[in-house]
Order: C-alpha cells, then sequence, then structure tokens
C-alpha cells in the first residue's frame, strides 16, 4: 500500500511541476510559510534547487511579498504578515458594503460579550487561567473568541479602510 502512495505522491509532484513554473511554485510554498524556512527547504518542497529557490525569494522580498529573519548565518524568508493582512482587509470591504461590515461588526461584538458574560472575564487571556484542562467547552470557546476577535478586528480595519479610501477620492 505504500507503494501506492509514494506513487500518487509523486505523480503529483510530477503534475505540480509540469503545470507551474518555478517561480510559481516558490510563491506557493512561500505564501504558506508562516515561519521562516531556508532557501534549502523551500527549494525542496518547490521542486527547485537552493540557488533557484534563493533567487525567487530574494525576488518575493524586494517585492514585499515575503520577507527575512537570520538563523545564525542562514537567512530564513516567510510570508510578509502585513500584506496578507491588507490583503484580506482589501477583500472583505471588496466583498461586503457598508451596511453588512456594520452589522458583522456589530454580531461580532456581541458574541465577545456573550463569552465575557459566560466566563465572568474581559478577555481570552483571562479565559486560559481560569479554564481547568479537561474542560472541552471552555477551550472550544476560547477558540471561538480568539478567531472571532481576530475577524472583529479585520471588520473594523476593513471599515476604516473604505471609509478613508472614500474620504481620499471625494
Amino acid at each position: 500500500m505504500t507503494d501506492q502512495w509514494d506513487d500518487v505522491n509523486e505523480h503529483v509532484e510530477a503534475e505540480w511541476k509540469e503545470d507551474t513554473t518555478p517561480f510559481e511554485r516558490v510563491y506557493e510554498i512561500v505564501e504558506q510559510t508562516h515561519d521562516g524556512q531556508s532557501a534549502a527547504e523551500i527549494g525542496d518542497r518547490a521542486l527547485v534547487s537552493e540557488p533557484t529557490a534563493r533567487r525567487h525569494c530574494k525576488s518575493l522580498v524586494n517585492t514585499g511579498f515575503a520577507e527575512t529573519d537570520a538563523d545564525g548565518q542562514t537567512t530564513l524568508y516567510r510570508r510578509n504578515g502585513d500584506r496578507i493582512l491588507m490583503s484580506r482587509i482589501r477583500e472583505l470591504r471588496d466583498e461586503a458594503d457598508r451596511t453588512e461590515l456594520l452589522d458583522g461588526i456589530e454580531r461580532m461584538k456581541s458574541e465577545i460579550r456573550s463569552y465575557e458574560n459566560r466566563y465572568d472575564v474581559v478577555s481570552p487571556e483571562e479565559l486560559v487561567q481560569k479554564l481547568d484542562a479537561d474542560e472541552t467547552d471552555g477551550w472550544d470557546d476560547l477558540t471561538a473568541w480568539q478567531t472571532t476577535r481576530q475577524n472583529l478586528a479585520v471588520a473594523q480595519a476593513a471599515l476604516a479602510y473604505d471609509e478613508a479610501s472614500h474620504h481620499l477620492t471625494a
């Protein structure tokens, strides 16, 4: 059975390599990279040589899509978190009108208030201190609260971005 999966993986890799350019593969790998990876690691995952990966990573850094960190003498590449965040904000602004954004913001604020009232705390960080290790529902709520708080921040930023855009173009 292992040989069958190896063949499937090899087939998928071969198809990916055939259907994309080296730059596209490096871009896809960097886009998925939250923590820094070396050019060798990115090259291995993108099915390109280390020098090719390094060249494309440097191009991505120059365009602002990626950023670097140092690990000793090794340069680590990862996606630019600010650029990803701005893309999410613009995307949300383009998908939702002002009324939808305001309704979503109010809904998320209400959900956050319900967590605060349910657990008698003011933040997810405070809830962590109160939960026992075996409180499955509490940990699930913690995760949902953190996600809602993050989504609220993005929605508020999209609303602010929309308002600023209208003022600049008026």
